[in-house]
């Protein structure tokens, strides 16, 4: 089988690309780290194709994790060829990253995307003479419309099989060239022939990993130390400035060389970010969308479908409990599929609508590139906090689904800042989450429009201060890393695009209420319908659930959450069950309080204490999973727990303590 990898920088399409060619539905982005992992596919018009795509990067130096799987891969596992994705309406931007893959001597092809943008401003690029300059085939593609893509991939499947390397110009000034010959034969012996000269420019530059991978030693290195030394002083400046500003001197000369002059009229991004990164209005814009987007899916939508779907709700199940009357079932089987099934996963379902429109506007924030105008804007507040700028789009993903959240850290450079967002990115309401907020808002706040407003903002409460109190320790010491972020152009979304993030995002919401919330609730179910009772272990048919295994659990635990204002059984039970999804607090809820939460939650200060709970502790399995995977501490994952299920804990304490307070004070 021959293996194409797709390398480029970030936001360049190949995700859209990967999908195009694999017939896939991965999620694209247009904001940088869109894909922060290696995916794998067969190519569909020859299944002895493997495609790789790598995550986007810069360049090949592993200072961050995208950076890393994409060099161990290049450099690892090697793959038979290389399909290079350029962006053509940032030409010299790309062309960095593709200098270095030049170095690495595997078959490579250029696929310059996005040229209809560089046609819209009246320029055109001679890829004859591009490809001649670069040593390597080079094709013109559209990955979003999908033109040229199998041509692409057609060039490098042929170049796999044939195993040309590429043939580029040198780089570098004839000083740094007589350096990386002088290298060349004093670590003759440990270079490879294949991708000898980017080992090269690595010994130069004093890449520890690399050294450490060819076995230099140190009498070696020193050796080599005094060639480098000597060029230096020779032109006056640093071993990585030289290589760095001999690749973008190619890099720029290529693109002025290939590139016809067009308008010089200001493009549509310069244009909308003259608006939308002003100095005084870019932060309210900013702000003002996002909640946007919330009000328009929980206040707006919510607020007209729930009542229908209610309705709908209730006549299927009294189609059912028809049905399985004329059936004949069991009254065990009865209560299983109405109260149990149909209570909890149904009750949960009634909710898409709300869901829906909350992924679309998050799949269109994606799209048309605002979402990485957040990270930009909010950077400096966020370092107060020991955050970063990039920690914006974990946050916004969270709101969606904290699973992708947590993996979106994964393109923050500094380690300490990384964890601190991977621990407080699902302090903010995640998808699964909203079902609870509008169940508890409708049972104990009726009309009370802040109610959802109020958990998002206790969210972001939540991150302020575990950055406040938990930044600068010895478990996440501050730094200093330079905030780096590449702002993509502006474009609108094509309608596929749009459909596939929503659906994608509705179906992991499905996929979790067809399995663990179901699961979820038939265990309620059976722990609620079955307990001890006249000596003997049976079901409990209009018996008393106090005696039920579930209720045995719950009033064990009941003290812990005692102080919080809802000790009851049920509420404590339905918080556990959250553990397992979100999603299903609101299932269990529905199963154990069939006549109405206010009978569990005694008032409406121990109903808001519950909520903020269950928005704040650890989260679901899924997410805890994640969270563990990008820790890769066991020790920081503890504290991570016990932090958030604490903080929860506390918080409940503090609202309804003053809330009880204020109410007898009113009272009185």
């Amino acid at each position: 089988m021959v293996t194409i990898a797709l390398a480029g920088v970030p936001n360049a399409g190949k995700t859209t690309l990967f999908n195009a060619l694999t017939g896939d539905r991965q999620p694209v982005g247009n904001w940088p780290g869109a894909t922060v992992a290696r995916l794998e596919g067969v190519w569909r018009r020859d299944a002895s194709v493997r495609i790789l795509d790598l995550p986007g990067v810069c360049s090949l130096s592993p200072y961050t994790p995208e950076e890393a799987i994409t060099r161990r891969v290049l450099t690892g596992e090697r793959p038979d060829a290389i399909l290079n994705l350029v962006d053509g309406a940032s030409l010299e931007r790309s062309l960095y990253l593709t200098t270095q893959l030049l170095e690495l001597g595997l078959p490579m092809v250029v696929a310059v995307n996005r040229l209809d943008l560089l046609e819209k401003r009246g320029q055109a690029l001679d890829l004859d003479l591009f490809s001649a300059r670069l040593g390597c085939p080079a094709v013109a593609i559209s990955a979003a419309r999908g033109t040229g893509v199998h041509q692409a991939a057609e060039l490098a499947a042929q170049a796999a099989r044939t195993g040309t390397p590429p043939k580029p110009f040198p780089l570098f000034s004839h000083r740094v060239e007589q350096a990386l010959s002088d290298i060349g034969v004093l670590a003759h012996d440990y270079l490879p022939q294949t991708g000898r000269r980017w080992y090269l420019v690595k010994l130069f530059e004093g890449d520890p990993p690399v050294q450490k991978a060819l076995g230099v030693g140190l009498a070696l290195r020193q050796r080599m130390d005094l060639v480098v030394s000597a060029c230096e002083e020779a032109v006056h400046d640093d071993r990585e400035e030289l290589i760095a500003a001999g690749r973008y001197a190619f890099a720029g000369q290529l693109a002025r060389r290939c590139l016809t002059r067009g308008r010089e009229s200001p493009s549509l991004t310069a244009r909308l970010d003259k608006l939308l990164l002003h100095p005084l209005l870019s932060l309210p814009l900013f702000l003002g969308t996002v909640l946007g987007m919330f009000w328009l899916a929980v206040h707006w939508v919510g607020g007209w479908t729930d009542q229908w779907m209610a309705v709908f709700f209730q006549r299927a199940c009294l189609l059912l409990s028809y049905a399985l009357g004329k059936l004949d079932c069991a009254p065990w089987l009865t209560s299983l599929l109405l109260d149990g099934v149909a209570a909890g996963v149904g009750t949960v379902l009634t909710f898409l609508p709300q869901l829906a429109v909350l992924f679309l506007c998050l799949t269109f924030l994606e799209g048309c590139g605002y979402l990485a105008r957040g990270a930009y804007l909010l950077d400096k507040a966020a370092r107060r906090f020991g955050l970063s700028g990039k920690s914006v789009v974990p946050y916004i993903l969270a709101c969606g689904c904290g699973v992708p959240g947590v993996l979106a850290c994964r393109t923050i450079r500094r380690e300490s800042c990384r964890r601190l967002t991977v621990i407080t990115a699902t302090f903010l309401p995640c998808g699964a989450k909203l079902p609870v907020i509008a169940l508890m808002a409708g049972a104990l706040f009726p009309g009370a429009w802040w109610a959802a407003p109020l958990a998002y903002l206790v969210g972001i409460a939540a991150i302020l201060l575990t950055g406040t109190l938990l930044g600068g320790t010895r478990w996440f010491p501050q730094g200093d890393t330079p905030f780096l972020l590449e702002l993509p152009p502006y474009r609108l979304p094509n309608l596929r695009d749009l459909v596939q993030g929503t659906v994608r995002r509705l179906g992991e919401f499905l996929k979790k209420a067809g399995s663990l919330l179901l699961l979820a609730s038939v265990a309620v179910w059976f722990a609620a319908g079955f307990g001890w009772s006249g000596g003997s272990f049976h079901y409990l048919a209009g018996e008393d659930p106090s005696r039920s295994l579930l209720a045995a659990l719950g009033t064990w635990l009941a003290p812990l959450f005692r102080p919080l204002g809802w000790g009851e059984w049920q509420p404590v039970v339905a918080a556990l069950m959250g553990e397992l999804a979100k999603e299903s607090i609101v299932g269990t809820l529905a199963v154990l309080c069939p006549q109405g939460l206010p009978l569990c939650l005694l008032d409406p200060a121990g109903g808001l204490s519950f909520l903020l709970f269950n928005l704040l502790c650890a989260p679901c399995l899924a997410a805890l999973s994640a969270i563990r995977q990008e820790l890769d501490s066991l020790r920081h994952f503890l504290l991570a727990v016990l932090w958030q299920t604490g903080l929860a804990w506390f918080t409940g304490l503090t609202v309804y303590q003053v809330g009880t307070l204020l109410i007898r004070i009113s009272g009185g």
